[in-house]
C-alpha cells in the first residue's frame, strides 16, 4: 500500500484497529506524521470482541455490520480460565463471551460490568429460563446476556466403538486406550469424572468425593490421546480415526455428519451436560459503549439465531429464531423442543471459589502425573 492509498483509506475511515498499525508500516509512515483524530470520529462504533473460535462469522452480527460498515476486531480464547487471566492482566476488549458458571468469578474479579437490558431491543424475546440462571444476576442486575446454548457429551465413531450403554464411562474405557480425548478444563474433565462415579452434585463435591474423582482421572490419563482446547482438532482426529470417542460439543456433530462420517452424539444415562454462554460488557473498555450494545443486540437478532442453528447446531437464546428454522432441521439437530431440553439437562453451575481452587489444583496434578 502506498502513501496515497493509505491516506485515501484513512479519509474514508476504512481501517480496523488491527489493520491500522500494519498499514502504517507498509505505507512507510510514522504515526507522528499523521493528524490526530478521536477514536469516535475515525471509526465510530469500532469495538473488540473476545470470544471462542467459530463465533467470528459475519452472519452472527449482520445488523452491526450494516450500521457500522464492518465487523468488530475479534480475538479468541480456548478456555475460560485463560480468558479470565488475560482480562485480569489488563487486556480490555469491549465485549466478551463467558458461560453462566464463570460469570460470578469474572464479576468478582472486576473484569465485567452490569448490563442495561433496556438498551437491547431483542432482550424480551430471550427464553425466560435463560435470563435467571444461577450466578448471572447480582443485586437484581444481570451481568450476562444469554446467547448460545447446547450440550457437552461424548461424540463417537459408530464404526469403531461398541457401546453397550450410553454412559460417560466410555471416556474411561481401557479398550480404546490412546484413542480417547476430553476437554482440558475443570468444567469438562473433572465434572464428567464425577458424573461417571454417580455423584449427585459434581459442582459441590466433598474432599472424599474429590479424592475418588482424582483416582479415576489418574486411571484415565494414560488412556487419553490428549486433553483438547481446540474442538477442530478433535473433529480432525475423529475423522481420521486417530480418536474413536471424545468429549465434544454440538458443532462437532454437525461438522462430522456433513463429511458423511458415521458418528453419534450420546445422551449419557448419568445426564447430558447443558451449557449456556453469552455476552458480557468488559469493565473500563476503551470502545464506544453504544456500539457494544448494538453488537450484542445484533447477536440477539432472530436472523442471527437462524444462522447459529444452521451453521453450528447450537441453540439460540431468542425464541423467535426457532420460527425461522425448519422443523426437520431442528429435529435433525435434536433441539426441536428447547424447553424440554432445559428441563432434562444437567446445567453447568458455578463452583464456589475456594472449592474450585481444589478442583483446579487436583486437575493440574493429575495432568502432571502426580
Amino acid at each position: 500500500m502506498d502513501k496515497n492509498e493509505f491516506r485515501d483509506r484513512l479519509a474514508e475511515r476504512n481501517f480496523s484497529r488491527r489493520q491500522f498499525s500494519t498499514a502504517l508500516a507498509s505505507a512507510g509512515l510514522a504515526l507522528v506524521t499523521l493528524p490526530v483524530w478521536s477514536r469516535r470520529a475515525a471509526a465510530e462504533g469500532e469495538i473488540e470482541y473476545f470470544t471462542w473460535s467459530e463465533y467470528e462469522s459475519p452472519a452472527f452480527h449482520q445488523a452491526y455490520i450494516e450500521k457500522y460498515g464492518g465487523s468488530p476486531s475479534i480475538n479468541f480464547f480456548g478456555e475460560e480460565e485463560e480468558a479470565l487471566q488475560k482480562l485480569r492482566a489488563g487486556y480490555t476488549p469491549d465485549v466478551t463471551h463467558p458461560c453462566t458458571y464463570s460469570v460470578g468469578r469474572w464479576r468478582d474479579a472486576g473484569v465485567i460490568k452490569a448490563v442495561d437490558t433496556s438498551r437491547l431491543q431483542h432482550y424480551a424475546d430471550i427464553w425466560p429460563k435463560l435470563t435467571t440462571i444461577e450466578g448471572t444476576v447480582f443485586d437484581g442486575q444481570p451481568f450476562f446476556v444469554p446467547w448460545d446454548w447446547g450440550n457437552s457429551s461424548i461424540l463417537y465413531r459408530t464404526d469403531l466403538v461398541e457401546v453397550e450403554e450410553d454412559s460417560w464411562s466410555l471416556l474411561f474405557d481401557e479398550r480404546y486406550a490412546g484413542r480417547l480425548a476430553t476437554y482440558d478444563s475443570v468444567d469438562g474433565a473433572v465434572i464428567t469424572a464425577a458424573l461417571t462415579l454417580g455423584f449427585d452434585n459434581p459442582f459441590s463435591m466433598s474432599d472424599e468425593q474429590l479424592t475418588k474423582v482424582a483416582d479415576l482421572m489418574r486411571e484415565q490419563r494414560p488412556l487419553l490421546r490428549y486433553y483438547w482446547t481446540d474442538n477442530t482438532a478433535v473433529e480432525q482426529s475423529l475423522a481420521t480415526g486417530e480418536l474413536v470417542a471424545a468429549y465434544a460439543w454440538n458443532s462437532s456433530v454437525v461438522a462430522l455428519k456433513q463429511q458423511g462420517l458415521p458418528v453419534r452424539y450420546m445422551n449419557p444415562k448419568e445426564g447430558i451436560l447443558t451449557w449456556v454462554c453469552g455476552l458480557a460488557l468488559v469493565k473500563d473498555a476503551p470502545g464506544d459503549e453504544q456500539a457494544a450494545y448494538d453488537f450484542i443486540d445484533a447477536m440477539l437478532a432472530p436472523e442471527t439465531g437462524q444462522a447459529l442453528i444452521d451453521q453450528l447446531g447450537y441453540g439460540h437464546s431468542n425464541r423467535k429464531s426457532f420460527e425461522l428454522v425448519s422443523a426437520e432441521r431442528l429435529d435433525e439437530l435434536g433441539i426441536s423442543s428447547p424447553e424440554a431440553l432445559f428441563a432434562q439437562g444437567v446445567f453447568f453451575q458455578p463452583i464456589e471459589p475456594a472449592l474450585r481452587e481444589k478442583y483446579v489444583t487436583m486437575f493440574e496434578r493429575v495432568k502432571a502425573g502426580i
